[in-house]
């Protein structure tokens, strides 16, 4: 490369400069983390462990759940049609009858812990050392109970299609928008019960106010947006939560996450969007939290405190969550499936034709 003058040559030195150091950085960090997550491994306590029968291209989904007996049957059927393998979750501290709904679960490899959920970095320390131990070389999923994965295709290409498709170009991971979904009325008119089809209730979302940054450090999408940060955070909308996450990895027992799934290091494993600004496939993680059993979960929440970092900011959403409020607007938009969120840009297919 030539340089104009001293100055362009000194800027750019400059600039390299300031990159190797954010990588040495981000290097210390996802070793912190990884030897946290060795730390917390004695929080858990195996229950059924079943990965002797996991074969070695079997893609496999991580999760952390509590009190979820009522979401569960849909999202254990749902990621079995689409192709998932083995599923290993970790337990924390249920009373709704979640542990023994998972016992008898065959392709379930379970764990209980009743340690803090908010003290295990909402669980990922948890996480990541059973993914350490197991999940190396594998396509792995990382979802919360409440978050349903869809792409382009995912109706006619299980899994299995899409990570080879990844594979074949050069993709290690793969990038989602998370979708609130949510009901017209008040969300306790709409009942549920363990097994149905979430989005027969939850059938809108909204379409156009999503806000979209990158993070300078670890180079991921910061997307603000949606129904949480119209009715909730409508005051101070850099506190809504952020939606994009990148849920499925190629795994390495020395990669971890840093925040969830929003965020994950080595930090290449966040661009999940084209640097250039064309378009990358993407798919959607449609998000049932606002099932009818929110109204009650949100009362114990907020008394838990375990779900965000500095809970007490948080107490209004939970309080409006209690008063059971109607998320509908003149401007949500009804859900009809992955070809109209592509329309609307909130996936893409690339050139996964």
């Amino acid at each position: 490369m030539k340089y104009n003058n001293k100055a362009d040559a000194m800027s750019n030195g400059q600039s390299g400069l300031k990159r190797a150091v954010m990588a040495y950085r981000l290097r210390w960090k996802r070793r912190r983390l990884l030897l946290r997550a060795l730390r917390k491994r004695h929080q858990l306590t195996e229950v059924m462990n079943r990965m002797k029968q996991v074969q070695p291209e079997d893609i496999l989904l991580f999760a952390t759940v509590r009190n979820e007996a009522v979401r569960l049957p849909y999202f254990l059927d749902h990621y079995r049609k689409l192709g998932v393998g083995h599923f290993v979750i970790i337990e924390n501290d249920s009373t709704d009858g979640t542990r023994a709904l998972l016992e008898q679960q065959q392709d379930v490899s379970l764990w209980r812990t009743s340690h803090s959920y908010r003290l295990s970095r909402f669980g990922m320390d948890w996480l990541t050392y059973l993914q350490m131990k197991y999940a190396h070389k594998h396509w792995c999923l990382t979802v919360d109970a409440d978050e349903i994965l869809i792409y382009p295709h995912h109706d006619t290409r299980p899994l299995p299609a899409l990570v080879n498709w990844l594979e074949g170009h050069g993709r290690q991971s793969f990038g989602t928008l998370m979708l609130d979904m949510y009901p017209k009325g008040r969300l306790s008119e709409h009942l549920y019960e363990a097994g149905d089809d979430p989005f027969a209730n939850l059938c809108w979302f909204d379409a156009g106010n999503y806000m979209i940054s990158q993070k300078q450090d670890l180079e991921n999408l910061w997307i603000q947006g949606g129904v949480r940060a119209r009715c909730f955070f409508a005051d101070r909308p850099r506190r809504a939560p952020t939606m994009g996450k990148v849920p499925l990895v190629k795994w390495n027992r020395r990669y971890a996450y840093v925040s969830s799934s929003h965020s994950i290091l080595p930090r290449r494993l966040n661009h999940v969007y084209d640097m250039q600004g064309g378009e990358m496939i993407s798919g959607a993680l449609l998000h049932t939290k606002f099932l009818n059993v929110v109204v009650q979960k949100s009362e114990e929440e907020k008394c838990r405190q375990e779900h965000f970092a500095n809970s007490v900011l948080y107490d209004a959403y939970y309080d409006t969550l209690i008063r059971d409020p109607d998320l509908w607007c003149a401007s949500s938009a009804r859900y009809r499936g992955w070809r109209q969120l592509e329309a609307m840009g909130l996936m893409s297919k690339g050139n996964w034709i």
